[in-house]
């Protein structure tokens, strides 16, 4: 009894640890990104106030009063460590501030923005796990085979092609040539599914061969072997001896693969017209809005910390090992 109390204690002390070693981790990654995108986008070239007045009124209806009138109202003659102080001083209050283009708060913009967003890449993230790993393991059953070159071939093709070409791709095929998808928007039944895949393909091209290369070291193992030997079919030692170990590594390796995510839900997001913090950043940018570019790239910088987590979780889980 006394064994499994230090045990649990021990237990407890690792994950108030872990807990706050990502909390840190967290108010650093704050504190860093929006302090780069104020400075960014004041290197920017153009004039701030009248991107902004372009925003509110449209570019068409943009004059030098109007212009003035906005770099009085927001103070952007201010000098920048008073701008970039009073940020810091409402992100200790958890506040964003205001988007000063819409004058709405940045967290109710970021709300009704960052539900397109987690539904776009968890789809995602969901279609790479069944296409990648799936085919990894089909391959590493038999290295060297038509099977492992051919998703080699492709896993290559995959990686070298930009996500912007490949979305570009697949809207001439699915969308132009088979008229089974819509190219863009989220109004339409199976608008999330090209922007997705475009996703899913760039990711599930890696994953394919980690899980190919976990199953080829499981496939020549003496405790794989020795599930063969004693009766058991490839697939039921594969069920049983064979997936959890390759899971292990593939799954780590999703905390490599949520950068490129995060990367690709900007870009893809945008191409698709899908109304995602992606698409709101890559506006706000245009706009010179600097809470909403402070607030979207915080917000998908803390997503990042999020899934590495979980992420962590899960290896600890999928391995013993980790626990010990």
């Amino acid at each position: 009894m006394d064994l499994n109390r230090l045990l649990s204690a021990a237990t407890r002390r690792r994950l108030l640890l872990a807990l706050g070693q990502r909390l840190l981790q967290a108010a650093l990654v704050a504190l860093l990104v929006g302090t780069l995108c104020f400075f960014m986008t004041r290197m920017l070239p153009g004039d701030m106030a009248y991107r902004i007045a372009a925003g509110r009124y449209g570019y068409d209806m943009v004059t030098t009063e109007a212009a003035l009138a906005v770099r009085a109202e927001l103070g952007l003659d201010r000098p920048w460590f008073m701008a970039l102080s009073e940020w810091w001083g409402r992100l200790l209050h958890l506040d964003l501030g205001m988007s000063q283009v819409t004058a709405l708060p940045v967290l109710v913009e970021i709300g009704h923005q960052l539900g397109p967003t987690l539904r776009l890449a968890l789809l995602a993230m969901a279609l790479s796990l069944a296409i990648g790993p799936t085919a990894g393991v089909l391959a590493g059953l038999h290295p060297g085979g038509w099977l492992d070159r051919a998703t080699l071939a492709v896993s290559v093709v995959l990686r070298a092609l930009p996500s912007f070409l490949l979305g570009l791709l697949l809207v001439l095929l699915f969308s132009v040539q088979l008229g089974a998808l819509p190219a863009a928007g989220h109004g339409d039944h199976g608008g999330i599914l090209l922007p997705a895949l475009t996703l899913a393909l760039g990711l599930a091209a890696v994953s394919c061969r980690v899980a190919r290369d976990a199953m080829v070291q499981v496939r020549r193992s003496e405790y794989f072997s020795f599930a063969l030997t004693k009766g058991l079919t490839l697939s039921q030692a594969l069920a049983r001896h064979g997936l959890r170990n390759v899971a292990v590594p593939v799954v780590a390796y999703l905390g490599v693969q949520l950068v490129m995510l995060v990367e690709g839900v900007v870009l893809v997001e945008t191409i698709f017209a899908w109304p995602g913090i992606g698409h709101a950043l890559v506006h706000a940018i245009f706009g010179r809005d600097v809470p909403m570019i402070q607030g979207t790239a915080l917000v998908l910088g803390l997503m990042f910390v999020l899934f590495n987590a979980l992420v962590d979780a899960a290896c600890a889980f999928l391995d013993p090992r980790g626990r010990a």
